[in-house]
């Protein structure tokens, strides 16, 4: 499936901390609306020179978004969305 770019807004993020430092989103607010995170398709880690950027896809019923957390600067953007 391939996913529409975005704008690489920063976004808002809320996420719960589990065992082993994992991270779970669990909602986000993007154009002052919150998404309530319903499923959590995948997730991968990827490096940009020093710069560790955990992705997530993520699903709130009626898109599919990719959130991107820069673990360095601790910001979450947007990366991109589709419709379902």
């Amino acid at each position: 499936m391939k996913l529409m770019p975005h704008l690489q807004q920063e976004i808002r993020v809320a996420v719960v901390f589990g065992p082993g430092r994992k991270l779970r989103p669990v909602w986000f607010d993007l154009n002052r609306r919150k998404h309530v995170i319903r499923e959590v398709t995948t997730s991968w880690l990827e490096r940009r020179g020093e710069t560790p950027l955990l992705h997530f896809q993520v699903s709130d019923d009626c898109a599919l978004y990719e959130l991107v957390y820069n673990m360095k600067d601790a910001v979450w953007k947007l990366g991109r969305t589709e419709p379902l």
